[in-house]
C-alpha cells in the first residue's frame, strides 16, 4: 500500500497506489476538502507559551460512515514541556483542509525519482566495485546479477519456445500470435497485424502442469559490473549535444539502449524515454532539433516510444498492466493521435504484450440457440490488458511457481509431520495453527501486525528443533535483527536473512546441489513488500516440497515495485490463511490498531508515549520538530536524537524531506559537507534498490567513495552512486522508505502541504514506526481523520490472482 498523490512520486521512485489512468499521465487530482471548520487553536502551538499540554492522542475516526470530531491534545510550545508537563493542557478541535500538493514540481519529482532508487541500480552497473574490497560485491549488486541471472533464464525459456504453449508459465492466444509477429520482426520479415481489440476463443480450464526439477541457479560472480562502454558513451554524448540534451544523461542513455546507443538514438531520438526521468515534451523537443521536419506527433516512432514510457509510469505506480481503454486514454493526452496503432506497433517491436483476461465477476452469458436446437457456449466477456513484457512474464512465472509448490507432496510425511503435530499441541493460538498449517500444507499466508511477527518465528523455531531446515527472511535488516532476536542466540545466523539478501545468495542458507534453496521451511515477513520480480525470483528458487510462510500486515503500505503479490494470493483464496489473534498492545498498537478499520481514536497515553502537537505551517512544522527530535524527546522520553526517525509524506514541499534534513543537520551535526554535502556524523540512508535503504552513519570519504555504517558494518558507496544520488541525509525519511523498520521513538510530519499524500495505508504505516515513542506534528486539520476513514488503498492493476487461480483445481 502506498500514498495518493503526486507528493509521493519521490518516495521511493514509484507512486505505488496511483490509479491506472492518473499514473499513466503522470497527473495527480487534488483531494477536496469536505467540510470546513475553525483552524486548530493557536493556545497550544505559538511560540514562547510554557503552559505545559496534555500528551493525549488526537481522536478522529468513523462511526459506520459519521465523522466524530477530532480532539487533539496540544503540545508546548518552545520549551518541550509538550512531552515534561501534566496532563492539564486543553483539546483542540482541528478541522478543515488543504489541497495543495506537498511534492516538487513535476520535473523535480521525476528527476528524483531518477535519483533516488533507479540510482543506485544505474550506478551500480556502471561502478567497477561495490563493497569494502575489489575481490567482494556489495548485496545491492549480487541482487541486480541474480535479477539478470534470472531474466536470461527466461529468455532462454522464451526463445525455446515452439508450437502450443500451456497457461501459466508460457504464453498462449494472443500473446503467442504476438511474440510471433516480434520473432517476424526481428527475421526482417513483416508481421501481420491483428486487431487489439480482437477478442480470443474460448480456451478450457487447465490444471497446473506437472512440476519439472528445478534448474541449477549459480551463485553470483564476486567481479564487479562494467559499466557502459567509454566508446558508447561518447557517442551517445556526441548525439545529446547535437539534440541539446544535457550531456549528464550520456551513461544513462548508453547503460539503457546497450550496444549502438548512439546510432539507435539517432535514428529513433524517442527512445530517450527509456532513460529515467525524462519526460515526452522532453523528448519532443529532443527529437525536433535532430528531425527537423520530419517529427511530428504522428511519427510511429513517438506513439511506440511514449507508450512505453506510460507503461513504465504505471509499473511505477504499482501496475503490472493497464486496461486498453486506459492506455489509450494516456496516449490521447499525451498527443498521440493514433492509440491503437502506437500500442500495435510497441507489440509488434516486442516491447509490450496484451492479454484477454476473463472477468471473473462479470455475470455469466446466457447461451445462444442455434437453428439445430443445440445450444452454443456464449461468448466469455474479457478484459484486454497491455503490459511490459517482464512484469508479464514474471507474474506467469510466480503463478507457475505457486501452483508448483501447491501441488508438490510434502518432503517428509513422516516423522517430520508427526513432529509438527506434538510441537503443534505444545503451542497454543495462532502459532499453533501455523505450526499445523506448515504441516499439512505447502503455502501458507499469516496476517498480523507488529505484535504477531512472533507467530511465524516461532513456528519456524519449532521446525527447526525438529531438523528442518528453516529460514525466516524479512524486508531489512532491521526485520532480521528482530526476527534473529526472536530465534534466540542458539539460532544459526542461515536462518534469518534479508529478501535481497536472500536473493543474492549473500544471506540465509544457500543452495543444494540441485540449484534450491537448501530448505524445507521458508517464513517471508513483511511479505506485502514483496514485488512480482523479487516472489517470482524467490518461488523459482524453492524445491518442490518446501513449506512457504508469507506473513505480513494488510494495512501497510504496498510494495514499491509493481504487483501486490500478498493481497493477490490472498485473493486467490488458493491456500490456508491464518489471521492472527494477539493485539499490538500499549497506547501506540491501540492507535495503529483503530487507524487500520479506519478509525483515529484518543488513547490514553500516561507515559507520554502519544503527543500531538498542532502547527499552522511548514515553518512552524520544521521548528518543531528539529525541537523535538533534538531536545523534548531525549529528555522526556530517553531516546536519544540519534535513535528518534522523522517521518514525512515525501521528498519535496516546504517540509518534505529535505527541508527538515538540512534543518536537523545544522542543529544535530553542523558542518560544510566536504564529502559531497556529506560531513563524518551526518545521518544517512543508502538506497540500494527499489524501495529499501539501509540507514547508517558517514564515517568518512577517500577516493573510492562515502564510507558509511550501517547495521554495524562498514560499507562503501561509490562515488559514482553518491553522484547519482544513491546516499541521502538520514534524519528525515518516506513513509516507504520506514517500511519493515522500527525505531525506539517516531516523529511524524504532517505540513498543510501533504494533504493530497495522506491515505489510511501511509496513516497506518507511518504511525507505527515507533516502538516507545510517537510525536505527531499536525498541520493538515482534518485531512487526517478523513485520510484514515475515507481514503484507503487505491487498487493495482494485476493478473496474478487469475493466473494462480487457473492453475490450481478447485478454485
Amino acid at each position: 500500500m502506498s500514498t495518493e498523490s503526486a507528493a509521493a512520486e519521490n518516495e521511493s521512485g514509484a507512486r505505488p497506489d496511483t490509479d491506472p489512468a492518473a499514473a499513466a499521465s503522470a497527473e495527480a487530482e487534488p483531494v477536496s476538502a469536505d467540510g470546513a471548520g475553525a483552524a486548530a487553536s493557536e493556545a497550544g502551538a505559538g511560540t514562547g507559551d510554557a503552559e505545559a499540554r496534555g500528551p493525549e492522542a488526537g481522536s478522529a475516526g468513523t462511526d459506520g460512515a459519521e465523522d466524530r470530531e477530532p480532539e487533539a491534545a496540544t503540545a508546548g510550545a518552545d520549551d518541550a514541556e509538550a512531552l515534561e508537563g501534566p496532563a492539564d493542557g486543553a483539546e483542540e478541535s482541528a478541522e478543515g483542509a488543504e489541497a495543495s500538493d506537498a511534492g516538487a514540481g513535476p520535473d523535480e519529482d521525476d528527476a528524483e525519482a531518477a535519483s533516488e532508487d533507479g540510482a543506485a541500480d544505474d550506478a551500480e552497473a556502471a561502478s567497477e566495485g561495490g563493497g569494502e574490497k575489489g575481490t567482494e560485491v556489495s548485496e545491492a549488486e549480487a541482487e541486480l546479477a541474480a535479477q539478470r541471472e534470472f531474466r536470461e533464464r527466461i529468455a532462454e525459456r522464451k526463445a525455446a519456445k515452439e508450437g502450443p504453449i500451456d497457461a501459466g508459465t508460457k504464453l498462449s492466444g494472443t500473446a503467442a500470435d504476438l511474440l510471433a509477429a516480434v520473432r517476424a520482426v526481428e527475421s526482417g520479415e513483416k508481421p501481420v497485424a491483428a486487431p487489439v481489440l480482437a477478442r480470443p476463443e474460448p480456451e478450457p480450464r487447465r490444471d497446473a502442469p506437472a512440476a519439472s526439477p528445478a534448474e541449477p541457479v549459480r551463485r553470483p560472480q564476486a567481479a564487479a559490473q562494467a559499466g557502459p562502454d567509454p566508446d558508447a558513451v561518447d557517442s551517445v554524448r556526441a548525439v545529446l549535444v547535437e539534440g541539446g540534451a544535457p550531456e549528464s544523461l550520456a551513461g544513462a542513455a548508453a547503460a539503457a539502449l546497450g550496444e549502438g546507443a548512439g546510432d539507435e538514438l539517432r535514428a529513433d531520438p524517442w527512445q530517450l524515454l527509456r532513460v529515467s526521468g525524462v519526460r515526452p515534451e522532453q523528448a519532443d523537443g529532443f527529437a525536433r532539433e535532430l528531425l527537423g521536419a520530419e517529427c511530428g506527433p504522428d511519427d510511429e516512432r513517438r506513439g511506440r516510444a511514449v507508450t512505453v514510457w506510460l507503461l513504465e509510469q504505471a509499473a511505477n505506480a504499482g501496475h503490472t498492466a493497464l486496461d486498453l481503454p486506459v492506455l489509450a486514454e494516456a496516449l490521447g493526452k499525451q498527443g498521440v493521435p493514433d492509440a491503437e496503432e502506437a500500442v500495435q506497433s510497441a507489440v509488434a517491436e516486442g516491447d509490450a504484450l496484451i492479454f484477454h483476461d476473463p472477468l471473473e465477476d462479470a455475470p455469466a452469458p446466457a447461451p445462444t440457440s442455434e437453428e439445430d436446437g443445440e445450444a452454443e457456449e456464449a461468448e466469455r466477456p474479457v478484459r484486454v490488458l497491455v503490459g511490459l513484457e517482464r512484469y508479464a512474464l514474471a507474474e506467469e512465472s510466480l503463478a507457475d511457481g505457486l501452483a508448483r509448490l501447491l501441488n508438490a507432496a510434502p518432503k517428509d510425511e513422516g516423522s517430520a509431520t508427526a513432529g509438527l503435530e506434538e510441537a503443534a499441541a505444545a503451542e497454543r493460538g495462532t502459532t499453533a495453527e501455523l505450526i499445523r498449517a506448515i504441516a499439512a500444507h505447502r503455502l501458507v499466508l499469516h496476517t498480523g501486525g507488529e505484535a504477531a511477527r512472533s507467530e511465524p518465528v516461532a513456528a519456524a523455531a519449532a521446525a527447526g528443533k525438529l531438523g528442518l531446515r528453516v529460514c525466516v527472511a524479512a524486508h531489512g535488516a532491521d526485520g532480521r535483527r528482530r526476527a534473529a532476536e526472536l530465534l534466540g542466540p542458539d539460532a544459526p545466523e542461515t536462518a534469518t536473512a534479508t529478501v535481497a539478501g536472500l536473493l543474492a545468495r549473500a544471506e540465509g542458507p544457500g543452495l543444494d546441489r540441485d540449484g534450491a534453496f537448501a530448505l524445507d521451511v521458508l517464513v517471508v515477513l513483511d511479505a506485502p513488500q514483496l514485488d512480482v520480480g523479487d516472489a517470482a525470483m524467490l518461488v523459482e528458487l524453492l524445491a518442490d516440497g518446501t513449506c512457504l510462510v508469507l506473513s505480513g500486515d494488510p494495512g501497510t503500505l504496498w510494495s514499491a515495485g509493481p504487483g501486490r503479490v500478498f493481497a493477490d494470493v490472498a485473493a486467490a483464496e488458493i491456500c490456508p490463511r491464518i489471521a492472527s489473534r494477539t493485539p499490538d498492545f500499549g497506547p501506540i498498537g491501540e492507535l495503529v490498531s483503530g487507524i487500520g478499520i479506519g478509525e483515529l481514536n484518543q488513547v490514553e497515553a500516561p507515559g507520554k508515549e502519544v503527543v500531538i502537537v498542532p502547527v499552522r505551517d511548514p515553518a512552524e512544522a520544521i521548528h518543531r520538530t528539529v525541537q523535538l527530535v533534538a531536545d523534548s524527546v531525549p529528555r522526556a522520553i530517553g531516546v536519544p536524537a540519534e535513535q528518534t526517525q522523522v517521518i514525512t509524506p515525501g521528498h519535496g514541499g516546504a517540509a518534505g524531506t529535505r527541508a527538515l534534513n538540512v534543518a536537523l543537520k545544522e542543529r544535530l551535526n553542523p558542518g560544510p559537507g566536504r564529502f559531497g554535502g556529506f560531513d563524518p556524523g551526518d545521518r544517512a540512508v543508502y538506497v540500494t534498490g527499489r524501495g529499501r535503504i539501509r540507514p547508517g552513519v558517514v564515517v568518512g570519504a577517500d577516493a573510492e567513495g562515502l564510507r558509511l555504517e550501517c547495521d554495524g558494518a562498514p560499507v562503501l558507496v561509490p562515488k559514482e552512486q553518491v553522484e547519482q544520488g544513491a546516499v541521502r541525509h538520514g534524519w528525515a525519511v518516506t513513509g516507504h522508505q520506514a517500511v519493515g523498520i522500527r525505531w525506539p521513538a517516531a516523529v511524524v510530519v504532517l505540513p498543510g502541504d501533504a494533504t493530497q499524500a495522506l491515505s489510511r495505508p501511509w496513516v497506518y504505516t507511518a504511525f507505527g514506526r515507533g516502538e516507545r515513542h510517537l510525536s505527531v506534528v499536525h498541520g493538515v486539520d482534518a485531512a487526517l481523520p478523513r485520510a484514515v476513514a475515507e481514503i484507503p488503498a487505491k487498487p493495482r492493476t494485476t493478473r496474478l490472482r487469475n493466473l494462480v487461480r487457473a492453475q490450481v483445481p478447485g478454485t
